[in-house]
């Protein structure tokens, strides 16, 4: 950790803070994340404010610094800066992987290029929850064409208008349903806000 902070420190870049009150903050964003599951395409909003690095928002940087740790490999794309990238192993101690499927989580940023669901880690039929969690940061999460959601956790059906999505996101989404109960479980971000949509949900439209 000491040489993390002295090769920041002599490349001329700080190192930004992570959660003011870690236990406290990381405890309010699980709630968040749970929430979110257990409501599928409801929106949520990230109260905790850490510090943020180039490239990442606010919700998914508090996402990652909640989920992410030593026993939990992390995909990047390669358009993800240096400085995310340090900040990440820094805060978090997260194994870095070059590909989704060897992944527990992973994260897409703005601008970065999301990995086809398929690609991912599905899990086991032994331990389902082994798979990929997958995180995209998406353009708005009420402004996009109306998806009609409904399954567990969704009482008679929820809409969600998110845009910004990977091309092809919904004819993945279908295909991710269909493996259940292995499968990506996927949470939407933008800026402090945050989304679920666990592999249980459906797309009706």
């Amino acid at each position: 950790m000491q040489q993390q902070i002295t090769a920041a420190a002599a490349s001329g870049r700080a190192l930004l803070a992570g959660f003011a009150d870690p236990v406290g903050d990381a405890q309010a964003t699980f709630r968040a994340a749970l929430n979110a599951m257990a409501h599928p395409g409801r929106i949520h909003d990230i109260v905790a404010a850490p510090g943020v690095p180039a490239g990442l928002s606010p919700a998914m940087t508090a996402m990652l610094l909640t989920l992410v740790d030593v026993d939990t490999p992390l995909w990047l794309p390669e358009t993800v800066s240096a400085d995310a990238i340090a900040f990440l192993r820094f805060h978090c101690g997260c194994p870095i992987v070059p590909s989704p499927s060897l992944a527990r989580f992973a994260a897409v940023p703005a601008g970065g290029k999301a990995p086809a669901l398929s690609a991912c880690h599905q899990g086991d039929p032994a331990y389902p929850d082994l798979s990929t969690t997958l995180l995209i940061e998406v353009e708005s999460l009420s402004a996009g064409e109306p998806a009609i959601l409904s399954g567990p956790g969704i009482k008679g059906q929820q809409t969600l208008a998110a845009s910004g999505l990977p091309e092809g996101f919904w004819r993945e989404w279908r295909i991710n349903h269909q493996r259940f109960p292995l499968g990506v479980d996927v949470f939407l971000t933008q800026e402090r806000r945050i989304c679920a949509l666990p592999r249980s949900t459906r797309r009706e439209n």
